[in-house]
This record gives C-alpha cells, sequence and structure tokens, in this order.
C-alpha cells in the first residue's frame, strides 16, 4: 500500500515549500492524507483485513496529531492545507 516515489515526488512539489522539502507538516500531512485514502478503498472491498484497519489508525492518529501541531504554530497554514486537502476540520 505504499505510495510511489513519482506520486511523494509530486506531492512535495505541491505542498513543500521548496524542492527536496519532505519534512514540513503540510507535505507530511498530504502523504498521509493519501496513504489514508488508499487504505480506505482497500478495506472498502477487504473488509476483514484487521492489519491494514490498524495501520489506518495509526495513520489517521499521526495525520491528527500533526494536525494540531500545526494549528498551534500556524493558524494561516493549518486553515491553508484543511481547504488544500478537503479535510472537514
Amino acid at each position: 500500500m505504499a505510495l510511489s516515489k513519482a506520486r511523494i515526488q509530486e506531492i512535495v512539489k505541491t505542498y513543500g515549500s521548496k524542492e527536496g522539502d519532505t519534512g514540513s507538516p503540510e507535505v507530511q500531512i498530504a502523504i498521509l492524507t493519501d496513504e489514508i485514502n488508499l487504505l480506505n478503498t482497500h478495506l472498502l472491498s477487504h473488509k476483514h483485513d484487521f492489519h491494514s484497519r490498524r495501520g489506518l489508525l495509526i495513520k489517521v492518529g499521526k495525520r491528527r496529531s500533526l494536525l494540531d501541531y500545526l494549528k498551534s504554530v500556524s493558524a494561516e497554514r493549518y486553515q491553508a492545507i484543511i481547504l488544500a486537502l478537503g479535510l472537514r476540520r
């Protein structure tokens, strides 16, 4: 269920502040969101795959903590990434 290197580079170009910026919270949140969406589609057809479900919950928790951190650091960046990714909060 891993993302391809090309897809990760595309996300870094879109959400990163500079080339090769994989450490910023925006990029990490965008990559986790993409992985979460992939796992959601997988779990729709494989309802009893509990190992993948656990991985999904871990990724959701990690994304939530990154969003909380970004909100505490910069509310403007938080709102921008929420709107760009189409997240509810």
